[in-house]
């Protein structure tokens, strides 16, 4: 008769690590990333041939009824919100409906240079 121990079959590597890393990547992206918040409505940019990047730090959305939308509020809420936030040098994008009508937008660029902006710039597409 034989009395010694069968042989043990060698243990399988743990997967538990790796899980831990794995969920120590995910918070750390979700930590050090930055959402972006979502457009208040739908806008259709103009076509341009012109294709120079945007310089801006803040974004004024208008849609084709000359309604208007920065940070959270709208209407002329948003324009007294930018007139806080604007400084000398502050550059502000237009994200404007290709059918705003030009007088609009000139009524608007007008209110923009009251409330402190020297610079607009205004979102295209590319054709």
């Amino acid at each position: 008769m034989d009395f010694t121990d069968a042989p043990r079959r060698p243990r399988a590597e743990s997967i538990v690590p790796m899980i831990n890393v794995v969920f120590l990547l995910l918070i750390f992206f979700l930590m050090t990333s930055r959402l972006a918040q979502p457009d208040p409505f739908e806008v259709t940019p103009p076509e341009a041939a012109l294709d120079t990047p945007l310089e801006a730090q803040a974004t004024l959305y208008v849609d084709k009824s000359g309604k208007l939308s920065f940070d959270g509020f709208e209407g002329d809420a948003a324009l007294s919100r930018l007139a806080d936030v604007s400084s000398q040098d502050a550059v502000l994008q237009l994200r404007a409906d290709a059918e705003l009508e030009a007088a609009a937008a000139a009524g608007l660029l007008g209110q923009l240079s009251a409330a402190g902006f020297a610079r607009v710039e205004l979102v295209v597409s590319p054709r």
